[in-house]
């Protein structure tokens, strides 16, 4: 692999450099900078001088005034008397000892010192950026690949994957979004699967019972007794088949739904109640919410057609106002719904344990009841009864209009 496909391919690589050769840059910059600063100080820098007397060989005075060394090898002296007259004395080094250089500016190394300093300063500190640098990318790009390749698992088909989520920089909030997509995903499939199970499981069982019952009649005038349950059982795959179409079009945002009107809550619970005979109470305030009327009456039905299938007694739906809620309460007296299962029975074709498919439904009641609810930015659960036997489902509706979706 070449050193330039070996960058093409890894990004960490690709940072790295960039980094190490803008801090050289900026290095080097710097340095020029520094240099050209340094002399020029040195140019503009005054001259340090000294005192001098200047004798004859008789002793006699011949000047006085001050005496300044110029640069350049060997040591050259400039000498300017008082009386205005100029002199160069220039020295020559001693024959095999050669004349010691002038002494370095105090306070600075000469390693410090330009021209050395800047390639110092450049190589110190761009073994320093590149060794320190280098971890840091190398980290943050691990994090990316380890993304890089939970997110081509994925792909892949292997839905449980999941990214450790470190930190708490752009890379962890991917991590996390990547995480809650992953999740929400396998959730749809894995309903979608559980849907296709159970539906294939409901539809066989009408089918086997009606297959059996014209196998039982030959040829023969069908009684009374198979006439009815074959068409209990048609009437069943019915059911079963307009609820499946009914919740596909439910998680299916983009679905048309129905129209949004204003719904009479009070007068919607009064003729479904009058349909199973089950009492009504209802106060004076006037119970109105925007919402598709069919689908709120799908759902007021299937929760008394549930609490009809279970209740040993009298059916009760009380309506009331909660701030800007409406809740319906409709209550059974039934045997009631475990604590632990009363999220579960809002579940696809979950019956609860002991409920036999001849009892009546399909198991999907439940879950078209909260589906419409949520359309309508509202809520179902189930709670136990003040007295002790049967259960209570509340179905909470917002009175304001809200925007189905």
């Amino acid at each position: 692999m070449s050193l330039l496909h070996l960058f093409s391919q890894r990004m960490y690589l690709r940072i790295w450099l960039a980094v190490v050769s803008m801090v050289a840059i900026l290095t080097l910059l710097v340095g020029w900078a520094w240099r050209v600063a340094a002399e020029h100080h040195l140019q503009n820098a005054t001259p340090v001088t000294r005192d001098i007397v200047l004798r004859d060989t008789q002793g006699a005075l011949v000047g006085r005034g001050v005496s300044q060394r110029l640069p350049g090898q060997p040591p050259v002296f400039q000498l300017q008397l008082d009386n205005g007259q100029s002199y160069r004395l220039e020295m020559a080094p001693h024959p095999g000892r050669p004349y010691p250089p002038p002494p370095p500016e105090k306070g600075a190394a000469f390693w410090l010192r330009p021209p050395l300093g800047f390639v110092w300063m450049l190589g110190v500190v761009g073994i320093a950026v590149a060794l320190g640098a280098f971890p840091v990318v190398r980290r943050l790009l691990k994090r990316l690949e380890v993304l890089q390749r939970s997110v081509q698992r994925f792909g892949e088909g292997n839905l449980s994957i999941r990214v450790p989520v470190q930190g708490h920089d752009e890379v962890a909030d991917l991590s996390r979004q990547f995480n809650a997509a992953a999740s929400r995903i396998e959730a749809l499939v894995q309903s979608h699967k559980s849907l296709l199970a159970n539906a294939s499981h409901e539809l066989r069982s009408p089918l086997t019972r009606i297959r059996m019952g014209l196998e039982l009649m030959g040829t023969g005038q069908p009684a009374p007794a198979f006439r009815a349950e074959i068409l209990h059982n048609i009437a069943e795959l019915d059911q079963l088949v307009d609820e499946i179409l009914l919740a596909s079009r439910l998680d299916a945002l983009e679905a048309d739904i129905g129209t949004v009107e204003l719904v009479d809550l009070v007068g919607l619970a009064a003729e479904e109640c009058a349909r199973v005979g089950a009492d009504l109470e209802a106060g004076s305030d006037t119970l109105e919410v925007a919402g598709v009327a069919k689908l709120l009456r799908r759902a007021l039905r299937n929760l008394l057609e549930n609490a009809r299938r279970y209740s040993q007694g009298q059916i009760t739906v009380v309506l009331h106002r909660d701030g800007n809620m409406a809740e319906v309460h409709v209550c059974d007296q039934g045997p009631g719904v475990p604590e632990a299962l009363r999220e579960r029975i809002f579940e696809p074709f979950f019956r609860l344990p002991g409920a036999s498919e001849r009892a009546g439904g399909v198991g999907l009641g439940l879950a078209l009841v909260r589906s419409i609810a949520a359309r309508h930015q509202g809520s179902v659960h189930c709670q136990g009864h003040g007295t002790g036997t049967g259960a209570v489902f509340v179905l909470r509706l917002p009175l304001q209009a809200p925007s189905l979706h």
